[in-house]
């Protein structure tokens, strides 16, 4: 992951795409190079944990996940206001990965955090792969039993 960049009103400390029994406290963000693998229909949750040099009101991340060079998904979360400090640590919402082998690959995501007025205050970049899970192995005659 590349190191995301910040003004002295707004520093990401972490960003972590959580599964279920994780937390957000992984490697921070700029240590991450390699894309994260998931599995196909993998219950997903984007953690943000943050600083503010001042109040901010409106916050706002915006994210764009791009696939094979074609935007996939666009989408703002209003995250609220905050006094300066922190770290306040935010959950989006929960998202089921997609299915199947067409939505298998590597995703990258752009997002961007913006103040009530729309002026960016910090930019992160992420990548994840999607893995394909190979279909069990059918049971024979002899292995299958009767419930």
């Amino acid at each position: 992951m590349d190191e995301p960049r910040t003004t002295t009103d707004f520093q990401l400390v972490d960003m972590a795409l959580l599964t279920e029994g994780t937390d957000c406290q992984n490697k921070p963000a700029a240590e991450r190079s390699d894309p994260v693998e998931l599995p196909e229909g993998a219950l997903v949750t984007l953690c943000l944990v943050f600083r503010l040099g001042r109040d901010v009101d409106g916050l706002a991340y915006t994210e764009t996940r791009v696939r094979d060079g074609t935007v996939e998904a666009a989408q703002e979360t209003q995250l609220g206001s905050f006094r300066a400090g922190g770290p306040y640590e935010i959950h989006l919402q929960p998202e089921r990965l997609p299915v199947g082998h067409a939505s298998s690959g590597t995703y990258e995501v752009h997002g961007v955090f913006t103040d009530r007025h729309r002026r960016p205050l910090a930019s992160a970049y992420r990548r994840y792969r999607i893995t394909h899970a190979a279909e069990p192995a059918a049971r024979t005659g002899s292995e299958s039993s009767t419930v």
